[in-house]
Protein backbone atom coordinates (compact mmCIF):
# COMPACT_ATOMS: atom_id res chain seq x y z
CA UNK A 1 0.00 0.00 0.00
CA UNK A 2 1.11 3.09 -0.37
CA UNK A 3 1.93 5.94 1.48
CA UNK A 4 -1.12 8.26 0.88
CA UNK A 5 -3.38 4.93 0.94
CA UNK A 6 -2.01 4.36 4.15
CA UNK A 7 -2.42 7.58 5.66
CA UNK A 8 -6.50 7.81 4.39
CA UNK A 9 -6.45 4.33 6.33
CA UNK A 10 -5.77 5.68 9.74
CA UNK A 11 -8.59 5.30 12.22
CA UNK A 12 -11.08 8.01 13.13
CA UNK A 13 -8.88 8.28 16.71
CA UNK A 14 -6.13 10.03 13.95
CA UNK A 15 -8.60 12.17 12.16
CA UNK A 16 -5.99 15.16 12.68
CA UNK A 17 -3.02 13.17 11.95
CA UNK A 18 -4.81 12.51 8.70
CA UNK A 19 -5.33 16.77 8.29
CA UNK A 20 -2.21 17.69 9.41
CA UNK A 21 -0.58 15.32 7.12
CA UNK A 22 -2.68 16.68 4.35
CA UNK A 23 -1.41 20.18 4.73
CA UNK A 24 2.00 19.27 6.04
CA UNK A 25 2.73 16.81 3.21
CA UNK A 26 0.20 16.58 0.59
CA UNK A 27 0.32 20.52 0.46
CA UNK A 28 3.62 21.71 1.50
CA UNK A 29 4.50 25.05 0.44
CA UNK A 30 7.13 25.79 3.49
CA UNK A 31 9.52 23.68 2.34
CA UNK A 32 11.14 22.16 -0.50
CA UNK A 33 10.32 19.13 -2.40
CA UNK A 34 13.98 17.78 -0.76
CA UNK A 35 13.95 18.87 2.47
CA UNK A 36 10.30 17.39 2.87
CA UNK A 37 10.69 14.00 1.82
CA UNK A 38 14.08 13.71 3.29
CA UNK A 39 12.38 14.76 6.18
CA UNK A 40 9.38 12.19 6.13
CA UNK A 41 12.01 9.60 4.92
CA UNK A 42 14.21 9.97 8.20
CA UNK A 43 11.05 10.49 10.17
CA UNK A 44 9.40 7.45 9.43
CA UNK A 45 12.51 5.32 9.76
CA UNK A 46 12.74 7.04 13.80
CA UNK A 47 9.51 5.72 14.47
CA UNK A 48 10.60 1.91 14.18
CA UNK A 49 7.28 1.46 12.66
CA UNK A 50 7.96 -1.29 9.64
CA UNK A 51 5.00 -0.47 8.13
CA UNK A 52 5.24 3.44 7.76
CA UNK A 53 9.07 3.33 6.91
CA UNK A 54 8.35 1.01 4.32
CA UNK A 55 5.20 2.90 2.41
CA UNK A 56 7.35 6.27 3.09
CA UNK A 57 10.93 5.10 1.67
CA UNK A 58 8.50 3.97 -1.38
CA UNK A 59 7.56 7.09 -1.37
CA UNK A 60 10.38 9.50 -1.07
CA UNK A 61 11.75 7.47 -3.93
CA UNK A 62 9.62 8.97 -5.83
CA UNK A 63 10.17 12.34 -4.72
CA UNK A 64 14.14 12.67 -4.56
CA UNK A 65 17.34 11.48 -5.77
CA UNK A 66 19.04 8.75 -4.89
CA UNK A 67 21.33 10.37 -3.50
CA UNK A 68 19.15 12.76 -1.60
CA UNK A 69 17.09 9.04 -0.15
CA UNK A 70 20.72 7.54 1.25
CA UNK A 71 21.23 11.20 2.74
CA UNK A 72 18.09 11.05 4.39
CA UNK A 73 18.20 7.41 5.73
CA UNK A 74 22.15 8.07 6.96
CA UNK A 75 20.46 10.79 8.94
CA UNK A 76 18.42 8.61 10.62
CA UNK A 77 21.23 6.57 11.16
CA UNK A 78 23.81 8.74 12.45
CA UNK A 79 21.26 10.68 14.91
CA UNK A 80 19.82 7.23 16.05
CA UNK A 81 23.36 6.54 17.19
CA UNK A 82 23.84 10.41 18.63
CA UNK A 83 21.00 10.99 19.96
CA UNK A 84 21.24 8.12 22.50
CA UNK A 85 25.05 9.33 22.72
CA UNK A 86 24.40 12.52 23.39
CA UNK A 87 21.19 12.12 25.26
CA UNK A 88 23.44 10.41 28.01
CA UNK A 89 25.43 13.37 28.10
CA UNK A 90 22.68 15.82 29.09
CA UNK A 91 21.26 12.95 31.59
CA UNK A 92 24.31 12.19 33.83
CA UNK A 93 24.83 14.26 36.03
CA UNK A 94 28.67 13.30 35.74
CA UNK A 95 30.12 16.40 34.05
CA UNK A 96 33.20 14.31 33.27
CA UNK A 97 31.48 12.48 30.29
CA UNK A 98 31.04 15.65 28.30
CA UNK A 99 35.08 16.13 28.26
CA UNK A 100 35.80 12.95 26.63
CA UNK A 101 35.95 11.85 23.23
CA UNK A 102 32.86 10.33 21.35
CA UNK A 103 34.94 8.37 19.48
CA UNK A 104 32.14 7.13 17.02
CA UNK A 105 32.50 7.29 12.90
CA UNK A 106 30.46 10.08 12.17
CA UNK A 107 31.39 10.68 8.77
CA UNK A 108 27.95 10.68 7.11
CA UNK A 109 27.66 13.92 8.85
CA UNK A 110 30.31 14.98 5.75
CA UNK A 111 30.58 14.07 2.40
CA UNK A 112 26.42 12.87 2.50
CA UNK A 113 26.10 14.50 -0.71
CA UNK A 114 22.97 17.14 -0.57
CA UNK A 115 23.07 20.39 0.57
CA UNK A 116 24.08 21.08 4.17
CA UNK A 117 21.02 22.59 5.51
CA UNK A 118 18.97 20.01 3.95
CA UNK A 119 20.98 17.18 5.79
CA UNK A 120 20.87 18.85 9.13
CA UNK A 121 17.72 19.37 9.05
CA UNK A 122 16.49 15.90 8.72
CA UNK A 123 18.95 15.72 11.25
CA UNK A 124 16.81 18.01 13.52
CA UNK A 125 13.91 16.13 12.83
CA UNK A 126 15.45 12.85 13.98
CA UNK A 127 16.68 14.31 17.07
CA UNK A 128 13.70 15.63 18.21
CA UNK A 129 12.05 12.26 17.35
CA UNK A 130 14.46 10.62 19.50
CA UNK A 131 14.18 13.42 22.39
CA UNK A 132 17.71 14.45 22.16
CA UNK A 133 18.12 17.83 23.81
CA UNK A 134 22.03 18.84 23.05
CA UNK A 135 21.16 17.21 19.47
CA UNK A 136 18.87 19.28 18.82
CA UNK A 137 20.46 22.48 19.87
CA UNK A 138 23.56 21.64 18.03
CA UNK A 139 21.60 21.23 14.36
CA UNK A 140 19.24 23.84 15.00
CA UNK A 141 22.47 26.32 15.58
CA UNK A 142 23.83 24.78 12.25
CA UNK A 143 20.52 25.54 10.46
CA UNK A 144 19.83 29.44 11.96
CA UNK A 145 23.77 30.05 10.95
CA UNK A 146 23.30 28.85 7.66
CA UNK A 147 20.35 31.49 7.25
CA UNK A 148 17.16 29.20 7.76
CA UNK A 149 14.42 30.92 9.52
CA UNK A 150 12.98 29.97 12.62
CA UNK A 151 9.67 29.14 10.64
CA UNK A 152 11.42 26.75 8.32
CA UNK A 153 12.67 24.72 11.03
CA UNK A 154 9.46 24.68 12.58
CA UNK A 155 8.05 23.67 9.64
CA UNK A 156 10.32 20.25 9.58
CA UNK A 157 9.60 19.64 13.09
CA UNK A 158 6.39 20.01 12.79
CA UNK A 159 6.63 17.22 9.86
CA UNK A 160 8.75 15.30 11.88
CA UNK A 161 5.91 15.55 14.91
CA UNK A 162 3.24 14.02 12.66
CA UNK A 163 4.97 11.20 11.43
CA UNK A 164 6.15 9.99 14.58
CA UNK A 165 2.61 10.29 15.72
CA UNK A 166 1.23 8.49 12.74
CA UNK A 167 4.06 5.58 13.80
CA UNK A 168 2.05 5.34 16.95
CA UNK A 169 -1.40 4.99 15.56
CA UNK A 170 -0.20 2.46 13.22
CA UNK A 171 1.58 0.50 15.89
CA UNK A 172 -1.60 0.44 18.54
CA UNK A 173 -3.12 -1.20 15.43
CA UNK A 174 -0.91 -3.44 15.35
CA UNK A 175 -0.81 -4.66 18.85
CA UNK A 176 -4.65 -4.17 18.80
CA UNK A 177 -4.69 -7.33 16.82
CA UNK A 178 -5.97 -5.50 13.02
CA UNK A 179 -3.58 -5.87 9.93
CA UNK A 180 -1.42 -3.02 8.95
CA UNK A 181 -2.30 -2.54 5.58
CA UNK A 182 0.98 -1.36 4.03
CA UNK A 183 2.25 -4.60 5.78
CA UNK A 184 -0.01 -6.52 4.11
CA UNK A 185 -0.13 -9.47 6.22
CA UNK A 186 -2.64 -10.49 8.25
CA UNK A 187 -2.22 -10.90 12.32
CA UNK A 188 -2.57 -14.41 13.19
CA UNK A 189 -5.61 -16.02 14.44
CA UNK A 190 -6.14 -15.11 18.42
CA UNK A 191 -8.15 -18.00 19.31
CA UNK A 192 -5.95 -20.63 17.33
Amino acid sequence: MNLDALIDSLPSSAKDLKLNYSSLVRNSAELTPQQLWGTVAASAIATRSASLTAAALDAAAAQLSSAALEAAKSAAAIMGMNNIFYRFHHLSSNPKYATMPARLRMNGLRGHGVEDVDFELWSLAVSAINGCGKCVDAHENVVRGKGATEELVLAVVRVAAVIHAIGVVLDSVQAQGASVPAMGVEPPNATA
